[in-house]
């Protein structure tokens, strides 16, 4: 068995392609089981977020069946352009301590847009959750992922990787200030409510937004954040009657389909007089369709737009980095051999179970028989005399053939975990 890493990110490839294979919360259990049923796959996580989607597998062969299952399950858009795209030239692939080594730099944010996000550490735990109640983690994914919670820890609280942390959405509304559409003069319409975008809201509380929306499918959810944050929520089904009002609008919900169309822009422009918009899709797969962009009024900006923001970013944590880097060196040295300690302890452990699991079969069966009235000492007898038979069976059949086969490197082993004979009273020291 091999553990394995694979799978497409932002570096690799571009929004178009990433969101047709980004996998929303509700489609993970299936996908999952279906994971485990390739042949050769004994345990399998799915880590998908708006910047990548990665399978962590523990597999036989040379993980060409799990290249090909994630290449064949695009999500459908309704249309043929992805036919435009191999995604096998896309992937990276990494086995043994190089997949461990890329899981613990994506948990410590070290392969991140934003080298640092803080955000990452959740979404990898809740990977590992989603596998975990699916039925397709296994004790060595499982050992894995807790290492690399370990790691991301001690990376953010032995460096300055996680300092100041800085998020997709403060980089958006970064861009947003130096943009044509300053928040501070502009109403700004957020569309969903999830993490991404209550955080584009504190950002954009902070830079004292003129006047904030808030649209979401849940309207409670609306409601709720525009409470904490002095805006107007929105039912979703309203949006297309306020957009015309927003300058700018931040957009991140899991809708798997884009929530603004080409002509629900144009329309929206048409109203708004030729004063241009700022659109800033923060979702993958992406909320605002593509050929809005076409629009001559409409500046649409996608997460693989934030290039120039994000070198600051990245210049600015390039020390931490390097330290963070250091740290992950030592942890994936630490896993390799605690995964060696493990397999040496591996006769052991079975060793000890077969005494456990004799123990327990033959202490019920005695428990039986004293409650059927057996005589009490004839039950031990029996107990004490089952048990001798049952976990001496095994190594005198072995000594038994060493002998027979003249094997004495292998008598030699056993004679030293025999304990000392012990000693013959005739022989003893004579008293004085």
């Amino acid at each position: 068995m091999t553990l394995y890493a694979l799978g497409i990110n932002h570096q690799t490839a571009p929004v178009a392609l990433r969101e047709r294979v980004a996998f929303g919360d509700a489609a993970v259990p299936a996908a999952l089981a279906q994971l485990r049923e390739l042949p050769g796959v004994r345990e399998v996580a799915l880590l998908s977020t708006c910047n990548r989607t990665e399978l962590y597998a523990l597999a036989d062969g040379d993980g060409r069946r799990l290249a090909d299952w994630l290449a064949t399950h695009p999500r459908d858009h309704g249309d043929d352009s992805h036919a435009a795209y191999d995604l096998h030239a896309y992937l990276y692939r990494h086995a043994g301590d190089a997949a461990v080594r890329h899981l613990f730099r994506v948990a410590c944010g070290l392969d991140s847009l934003v080298l640092g996000e803080p955000q990452i550490l959740g979404q990898v735990k809740q990977a590992w959750a989603m596998a975990r109640s699916a039925g397709t983690l296994g004790g060595e994914l499982d050992r894995l992922f807790q290492h690399a919670f370990v790691t991301a820890k001690r990376a953010r609280t032995e460096t300055r990787i996680g300092s100041s942390p800085v998020s997709v959405a403060s980089l958006a509304v970064r861009l947003a200030q130096e943009s044509f559409a300053r928040p501070a003069d502009s109403v700004v319409l957020l569309v969903g409510a999830g993490e991404t975008i209550e955080l584009t809201a504190r950002h954009l509380s902070q830079a004292r937004v003129k006047r904030l929306l808030v649209a979401n499918r849940t309207f409670s959810h609306a409601q709720e954040l525009a409470a904490r944050y002095g805006a107007v929520a929105l039912p979703l089904d309203e949006l297309e009657r306020h957009l015309f009002l927003a300058d700018i609008v931040f957009s991140a919900t899991a809708s798997q389909s884009p929530i603004l169309t080409r002509p629900q822009i144009a329309h929206a422009l048409s109203l708004r007089k030729r004063r241009p918009m700022l659109l800033m899709d923060l979702a993958v797969p992406r909320d605002i369709a593509a050929d809005v962009a076409e629009l001559e009024d409409a500046f649409v900006y996608t997460v693989d737009d934030l290039d120039r923001v994000v070198e600051h970013n990245r210049r600015s944590r390039s020390e931490a980095a390097q330290d963070a880097e250091a740290i992950i060196d030592l942890q994936v040295s630490r896993y390799a051999e605690a995964l060696a300690f493990g397999a040496r302890n591996a006769p052991l452990k079975r060793l000890r179970a077969h005494g456990e699991a004799t123990r327990a079969e033959l202490l019920a069966r005695a428990r039986q028989q004293l409650a059927g009235g057996q005589d009490p000492h004839a039950v031990i007898d029996q107990l004490a005399h089952a048990l001798t038979n049952r976990l001496l069976h095994a190594p005198t059949a072995a000594m038994r053939e060493a002998v027979s086969s003249g094997n004495l490197d292998f008598l030699r082993s056993f004679d030293e975990l025999l304990p000392p004979e012990p000693r013959d009273a005739d022989a003893a020291d004579p008293a004085p």
